[in-house]
């Protein structure tokens, strides 16, 4: 017998921030940022990350992706506290995406559990860990766009 999951998710707009709320009515945040000159786009993403809410990151990275056509996307995971097998699958494939439109993807800013399951999955042998700081921003930095 097979079990489902019944967990819905539903997505707002909010000051430019796409705000998801689960069925518990829990807010998770999660934001984009395209810098115009160098061809660099920033996903920020809070909370967890698990089978419903992939869903929603994997359909706004692949518009944003194909929308910026950029050289760099950086995942930055500073504030995920949880990511399981569908999380792992949704990096893997946006790497391929990008890799397919001649850029480079890297993570940033992994909390110790996310370091662990990218470390036991080989992910980070496959896509480098960069560190997001402002040195990293400013070399990067001409104009930013939404």
């Amino acid at each position: 017998m097979t079990k489902y999951s019944t967990q819905k998710c539903y997505t707002n707009k909010k000051d430019g921030q796409t705000i998801k709320k689960s069925k518990e009515n829990k807010e998770v945040l999660w934001k984009s940022n395209i810098i115009a000159k160098k061809k660099l786009l920033i996903f920020k993403i809070t909370e967890e990350i698990d089978e419903c809410k992939v869903k929603n990151i994997r359909r706004r990275a692949d518009y944003e992706i194909e929308r910026f056509m950029p050289k760099r996307v950086v995942f930055d995971f500073d504030s995920v506290t949880f990511m399981d097998s569908a999380g792992i699958g949704m990096v893997i494939g946006r790497y391929k995406q990008t890799a397919m439109l001649g850029g480079k993807m890297a993570l940033a800013n992994l909390t110790e559990s996310v370091r662990k399951i990218f470390e036991m999955s080989g992910v980070l042998r496959l896509i480098p860990e960069v560190e997001l700081s402002k040195d990293y921003l400013e070399e990067n930095k001409e104009e930013e766009v939404i």
